[in-house]
Formats: C-alpha cells, structure tokens, sequence
C-alpha cells in the first residue's frame, strides 16, 4: 500500500491563521496535531496538540510539576486569553523542525520509519509540491493492524 492511499483529508492551518481559531480545530477534532502551511499550501510545520497543551501550565509549574497541586482551575481557563490575538506561527518553536512528509508513493513502512524517526503523529502526503492528505499514526496503526 502506498502513502497516497493511506492518506486521508485533514484539517489545514496557514502560517497566519489565528492561533485561537486553530486550537479550536485541533479540540473539536480530537487531533493529535494539525499541518501548517505557508500561503502557497504548502506544508511547513506540523504543530502538535501537545504545544498547544504546553500553554494552560505555566513555565514555572513545568519546570516543576509539583507546584501543579496548588493552582486552581481557572489558570487553564486563560488558555483562550493566551491565544488570542495571535498567530499559527507564534506557536511553533523557533528552530525549524524537519517537517514529516512523504512522497504518494511510499510504502507504509516508509511511512512508519519518518513518523518513529520525528516522533511525529503526522506525515504530510505529498506529489511533488502538492499536498495530497495526510496519514496520521492511528490511520497507519490501523492499516498495519488490519487482518489481510
């Protein structure tokens, strides 16, 4: 099987689409991440769920995970007032990542070697500049797992 047939639509945000509106997308969704393009469509970055998370715990609270007992509730509540106004780009890291993508024709294990090798539950599925879907690692897992 090749990565084009495994691929599946999924929900895109460009560079400039506002933060709020994509953490939005990723929550209503239940998405493990979301694949970020620049204006032309084509795909830059992924931005894990996980980064958008990182924002309801303060720094400090990361660094140290037992001061979590003593905040309230409502600090994860300003994770709206944190977004807004921002960008799609204000929350990826400023080191460039490699970005998950494969060619329509890989095979399913090339595509489970980019997702292990970037730790990354996506893989853009691309055909020359052209971004055709995208495989997520519960997609992957359930065709690999599927009686033959």
């Amino acid at each position: 099987m090749h990565a084009a047939e495994m691929a599946e639509e999924f929900p895109v945000v460009d560079m400039d689409s506002d933060a709020l509106d994509a953490a939005r997308l990723l929550a209503e969704h239940r998405l493990p991440g979301i694949v970020v393009t620049d204006r032309s469509g084509c795909p830059q970055s992924v931005l894990p769920a996980s980064e958008v998370v990182r924002l309801l715990v303060p720094t400090y609270v990361q660094d140290d995970p037992s001061l979590a007992g003593v905040l309230n509730e409502s600090m994860a509540d300003r994770v709206a007032d944190k977004l807004g106004g921002r960008k799609v780009s204000s929350l990826l890291p400023d080191e460039p990542t490699e970005l998950p993508r494969v060619n329509s024709d890989d095979t399913i294990i090339e595509v489970a070697a980019m997702m292990a090798r970037l730790r990354c539950p996506l893989v853009a599925v691309m055909r020359d500049k052209t971004l055709l879907g995208v495989i997520s690692a519960s997609r992957l897992l359930e065709l690999a797992l599927a009686p033959r």
